[in-house]
Parts: structure tokens; C-alpha cells; sequence
């Protein structure tokens, strides 16, 4: 004769079984010793990992990359900033163009003589190029280094201070180029003249162009380098270059290569290094979907 036996509370005592004192089947003492376990085992994993990232860090300085054995050429960059790289503005309605010359004001403040009297900052580095400024290795023996004090008069035309808009407003604007910071690194100037290209101009579209930098000339000086570096060099400015467009034909879209000629910035070796391609465009008149 079959019989069946029917136990009450079954998956309560899995949680809780009075009988035994068991909480999902381990004792008080056992629910202990594996809790003790678990997190001794989890510290040492923890510790071992916090071991190998603080050695990791002795290896490496504050001051300086660990490995510049492969370092490239800096990058060029330009003011004022501009989505894809396209400048499209019209000649005679200021707010298509006051972006620009919003952000062009912003970046060229930093530049202003009066933020830059602070002997204990900023030094003058001669009227003329000259080779690199030295100040000493890349470690914190020596303290903060001074910069060059670099003025925003020396971009003429395209400094802001006679003409607030810097061009736009004629339809002739400005760019400015410099070269990103680089730690430790070190321009050359090209190897002889045959390297430089002839007159960069497109009779028929972008006109003249003038280039306005460090005494008089559109290069960037020498003794603004090496760069030690924010926590080294916290005040430190980099040279810059104003290139002016003086007559873009209207209505037209123009294609403006800009490209540092230089030791390391060959044509041959990476298209991209130290190169930029700038899409501009001024309308003087409603031109199809840029109006």
C-alpha cells in the first residue's frame, strides 16, 4: 500500500531550518569562516594590483614621457575654431561670422602684454630668431621655468587690436597657426631654400595672402623652444603665425592647404603631419544654401 507524505515550510527551511540552525544550508561558524575567506582571498588579489600599478609609477616620471624614441613632428593647428574645418560666413551680416571672431578673441587674450609682465614668469627671448632657449632637464630640481613673452602686436593685421573682427567684417580674414605642444620637442628649420615652395596663390580664386609672426616673419621662432611641459612650464606661450586672406573671390568655395615646411615635416613621410586643409567660403550675396 502506496502512501504519500507531505512536508511543510519545505523551502523554508532552505532559508531558515530551526532544527539545525542552518541559514541557506551553512551554519553561523561556516557562513563565518568562508565570508573570512572570500575577503582575505579579495585583498590579496587587491593588493597585488595596487602593488604592480605603484611599481609601474616609480618607473615613470612626472615630468617627462618615458619613451620619445619615436617622436613625431607636432601637429599644426589653427584659430579660430571651426566645425570640419569649414569657414563659411557672409561678408555683410556680422552674426555668420561673430563665432569666429568670438573664438579668435578668446584664444588671442592669453597673448595680451599686460598678462605677461611677471618677471618671475615671463622672460624676453631677444627681437630676432634665434636658437632654442635652454632651461635646464625635464625633472623639478630646477622649479618652474619662464616662458617667452610672446605679444599679440607682432601678428599685425591679424592681432584684433586695430580691427576687432580681424578681417571678417571685410571679407578678408585671418587665421592663426600654431604648433601643437609637445614635450621636449624640438623644430628644425628647413635644410636650404630649395625645400620651400614657391608663392603659395591662386590668382584666380584666393589673391593674396600675407603672413604676419615673430619679427615680421611667418615662421615660428626657434628660442619658444623645447616645452617642458604644464607642471614646468605652466605659463608657457607658443609662437604664433596670422595669415591673412587680402582678396578671396565671393561666392566661391575655396580649398586652403596649410603646411609646415621644416626637419621632420617631409612630404615624403606622412601626409597628415603638420598639415591642414581649410574649406572657406564668403558670400557677399545670397549664395545657394549657405545664404
Amino acid at each position: 500500500m502506496a502512501c504519500c507524505i507531505f512536508h511543510r515550510g519545505g523551502w523554508r527551511k532552505t532559508l531558515w531550518n530551526p532544527e539545525t540552525r542552518k541559514f541557506f544550508g551553512r551554519t553561523g561558524e561556516s557562513w563565518l569562516k568562508i565570508s573570512a575567506y572570500y575577503v582575505i582571498f579579495y585583498a590579496f588579489l587587491g593588493g597585488i594590483f595596487i602593488g604592480t600599478i605603484l611599481v609601474l609609477l616609480m618607473t615613470l616620471s612626472a615630468y617627462k614621457p618615458k619613451y620619445q624614441d619615436r617622436i613625431v613632428p607636432s601637429g599644426l593647428s589653427f584659430s579660430p575654431y571651426a566645425a570640419n574645418f569649414d569657414i563659411i560666413f557672409k561678408k555683410d551680416d556680422p552674426s555668420s561670422y561673430e563665432k569666429y571672431v568670438n573664438s579668435l578673441k578668446k584664444f588671442i587674450e592669453q597673448y595680451n602684454d599686460e598678462k605677461q609682465t611677471d618677471d618671475m614668469k615671463f622672460e624676453d627671448c631677444g627681437a630676432i630668431p634665434k636658437s632654442y632657449t635652454e632651461r635646464g632637464e625635464l625633472d623639478s630640481k630646477a622649479g618652474q621655468r619662464k616662458s617667452c613673452r610672446f605679444s599679440r602686436r607682432e601678428l599685425q593685421d591679424c592681432s584684433g587690436q586695430n580691427d576687432t573682427t580681424f578681417g571678417f567684417k571685410e571679407g578678408k580674414p585671418c587665421l592663426i597657426l600654431k604648433l601643437n605642444r609637445m614635450i621636449n620637442f624640438r623644430p628644425t628649420p628647413p635644410s636650404s631654400n630649395d625645400s620651400l615652395p614657391d608663392a603659395l596663390k591662386d590668382k584666380g580664386k584666393i589673391g593674396e595672402i600675407k603672413y604676419f609672426g615673430f619679427a615680421g616673419r611667418g615662421g615660428f621662432p626657434l628660442q619658444y623652444y623645447p616645452y617642458y611641459g604644464k607642471m614646468l612650464h605652466p605659463n608657457y606661450l607658443q609662437p604664433l603665425v596670422g595669415v591673412k586672406f587680402t582678396n578671396v573671390t565671393m561666392n566661391k568655395e575655396l580649398k586652403v592647404e596649410c603646411r609646415v615646411y621644416g626637419g621632420g615635416y617631409e612630404k615624403d613621410r606622412d601626409t597628415y603631419i603638420g598639415r591642414l586643409l581649410i574649406r572657406i567660403i564668403i558670400n557677399n550675396t545670397c549664395f545657394g544654401s549657405h545664404c
